[in-house]
């Protein structure tokens, strides 16, 4: 299941994605307005992203979040992981995040393990082809099809 955090980073990271120059600079306050986020949460993915070298601040009256790669190097993989952790669903099937499952003697013929796997695969293949930008281009063609 996608996480509350994971989601709002995501949304976030589209809002700041749809801004009219890669370097514009969008006020903690008015993400959180706009997307309708909580402000101190949302203040702490911010930052977390920033840390991770996804986003970049500006201090001031003036200030706020940018992005500091492109909407489309920004992977919905990446977002998970830096927010959540193992987007797996059991640690033994973990890319990044393995450890064996105490209760499994045999993960060879662990018929659980096996079929993690193939949900694992199924995922990462849409979660790691996904971007941002297609999110934000997926976005627009679905407001096209309301009006």
């Amino acid at each position: 299941m996608l996480s509350q955090k994971s989601k709002y980073a995501i949304k976030a990271l589209v809002a700041l994605g749809k801004s009219s120059s890669p370097s514009h600079v969008i006020r903690i306050s008015d993400l959180a307005a706009a997307e309708n986020i909580p402000r101190k949460f949302l203040e702490a993915i911010l930052l977390e992203l920033r840390k991770q070298g996804i986003l970049a601040s500006k201090m001031g009256v003036n200030g706020g979040y940018y992005l500091l790669k492109k909407p489309s190097e920004i992977f919905i993989s990446q977002v998970m992981r830096l927010t959540d952790g193992p987007i797996a669903l059991i640690p033994c099937v973990s890319l990044n995040f393995y450890e064996p499952c105490l209760e499994c003697d045999n993960e060879a013929t662990c018929s659980i393990r096996d079929m993690a796997l193939q949900v694992r695969d199924a995922s990462l293949n849409i979660l790691s082809n996904t971007s941002i930008q297609d999110l934000i281009e997926k976005e627009n063609k679905l407001k096209k099809k309301i009006k």
